[in-house]
């Protein structure tokens, strides 16, 4: 799957879940800092946690599930799925750690710690990513929709569309929940989509173009993709399918017209 493929400066993630204006609020990026980020690392699936992150990888035959130094890129543990699989997102609950699968609809539970699978649960359709309000598990499928799952039986709890302005907006890719928000990549694109978790609208769009220079984009780079969230420091973390580096950005809002 997805082979293609700075006026007055806010702290990232300030804010609350914003209502929606007549047009959402856009966002630009300052780059806080820079951080090694395996280049062959085709990322679907990013989260911080204590000090680390953990990424998930796709393709078929180089899928895995990592920990990851944040300050070198060094990867401290992993865990390599069968050849068969194609990964996708992540996220913790508990004591466990829980990932999806492109389109074999299937997913994997691991123990957090030792990352040993300890079980596999079923699913309709594709699996793109995973995040977690604290209450709910919350799923992507590159369809507009949203899924909702219990996050002890992983069955299926309802869906939201995610819209702008009325419009469906498609190709929800990797998500992360910051601050009462779902953010949520837009596959193919350099676009963030902050969304309205109860109405599923889009209440502000985050532009990263060109945050990967053309001196470090690779022959093998592709597209931007993987949000995390530092809750106790306010860092906010992004990078891209098989990009050398993974950036801390803060916001910055785009004056309206």
């Amino acid at each position: 799957m997805r082979l293609l493929i700075v006026a007055a400066a806010l702290a990232a993630c300030s804010c609350g879940p914003a209502s929606q204006a007549e047009t959402a609020p856009e966002y630009t990026f300052q780059v806080v800092h820079s951080y090694p980020h395996d280049p062959l690392a085709f990322t679907e699936g990013l989260f911080y946690w204590k000090g680390f992150l953990y990424e998930s990888t796709g393709i078929e035959e180089q899928s895995s599930v990592r920990k990851v130094k944040l300050e070198t890129g060094e990867v401290v543990q992993k865990i390599d799925l069968p050849n068969a699989y194609f990964g996708e997102g992540i996220v913790n609950w508990k004591d466990k750690l829980i990932q999806l699968t492109y389109r074999t609809e299937i997913g994997f539970v691991y123990d957090f710690a030792s990352f040993r699978k300890q079980s596999e649960f079923h699913y309709q359709g594709e699996g793109w990513a995973l995040t977690t309000d604290g209450k709910r598990i919350i799923m992507s499928d590159g369809t507009p929709q949203l899924r909702f799952l219990d996050p002890e039986t992983l069955r299926e709890l309802g869906r939201l569309t995610v819209t702008d302005h009325g419009t469906p907006v498609t190709n929800l890719n990797e998500l992360e929940w910051i601050k009462g928000e779902i953010y949520a990549n837009i596959w193919q694109s350099d676009r963030i989509a902050r969304i309205n978790p109860v109405s599923g609208a889009v209440v502000g769009w985050i532009d990263l173009s060109g945050i990967l220079s053309g001196a470090d984009r690779t022959p093998y780079a592709e597209v931007l993709n993987g949000i995390a969230y530092d809750a106790q420091h306010d860092r906010l973390f992004v990078t891209g399918k098989r990009w050398p580096k993974l950036f801390e950005i803060k916001l910055v809002a785009r004056p309206q017209p």
